[in-house]
């Protein structure tokens, strides 16, 4: 299956270092050759990048790893396809509109016979599983809120209640951000970790490269890093749990 990366931080951060070492899952040191892409969110703005070629031979991929984009919210992808074809049309994450902000969406698993009914408004432009179910968790938003975003509180009840019912088709790791707040759900894997004060060196366990922090984070700094599978070996990642919708914000887990 695939693979996720996501970067929640109260400053706006580079994710150079993550991406090094995921973007070598993409080919080089795990088998997801099917694509990939990754959205940053920069205020109001969303910098989307997709190719279909694997992370590992993407020049475009070469160009995130070499060029620090500043963000607030990041979500990053490498697939392993097992619905919808190798396309452009089909390469994660998926981005919308909804309450005049744009929502990201990124996807890891198979939900197996998963036919949802048409939305009002959203349709899924590729015949991706996982563009469905964002297009139904659009949708479902939308029509229970259609004054405009509901508080935190709110959101999350109903977000919960459809990603429950969508995680009962088969496997639904995704994340899920509207430059605000990021939502991570775990149905079969995902860590996360935070970094803050006092700060320390971190070493890539898929590329040899080492980054120390305490040299470029200031002490106020505050990072969340998801993503499926633990991208340091000298660092203690937290597992989170099947069945479980986290909510960061400026790089903490505020709900679940």
């Amino acid at each position: 299956m695939c693979q996720l990366l996501g970067m929640n931080c109260n400053v706006p951060t580079d994710i150079c270092f993550s991406f090094e070492g995921f973007c070598a899952r993409g080919g080089k040191t795990d088998e997801h050759r099917d694509g990939w892409g990754i959205a940053f969110f920069e205020g109001l703005g969303c910098r989307t990048f997709i190719d279909v070629k694997p992370s590992i031979a993407s020049p475009i991929a070469e160009l995130i790893k070499n060029y620090p984009i500043h963000s607030t919210n990041v979500i990053a992808h490498i697939r392993k396809a097992t619905q919808g074809e190798i396309k452009l049309e089909n390469c994660h994450p998926f981005r919308r509109e909804l309450w005049g902000k744009y929502w990201v969406f990124a996807h890891n698993g198979n939900l197996e016979n998963f036919s949802p009914a048409a939305g009002d408004f959203y349709q899924p432009v590729g015949d991706t599983d996982s563009e469905k179910a964002f297009c139904l968790i659009l949708n479902t938003l939308r029509e229970t809120f259609p004054q405009g975003k509901p508080s935190l509180e709110q959101l999350y009840q109903v977000l919960k209640t459809i990603t429950n019912s969508i995680a009962c088709q088969g496997i639904f790791n995704y994340l899920l951000s509207d430059g605000e707040h990021f939502f991570a759900h775990c149905s079969t894997k995902l860590s996360y970790i935070i970094r803050q004060y006092p700060f320390a060196a971190a070493h890539l366990i898929d590329e040899d490269i080492s980054v120390d922090f305490q040299v470029l984070a200031r002490p106020g700094d505050q990072v969340a890093i998801i993503a499926t599978t633990p991208l340091t070996d000298n660092e203690v990642w937290t597992t989170i749990n099947s069945g479980e919708l986290l909510v960061f914000q400026e790089g903490a887990a505020i709900l679940s």
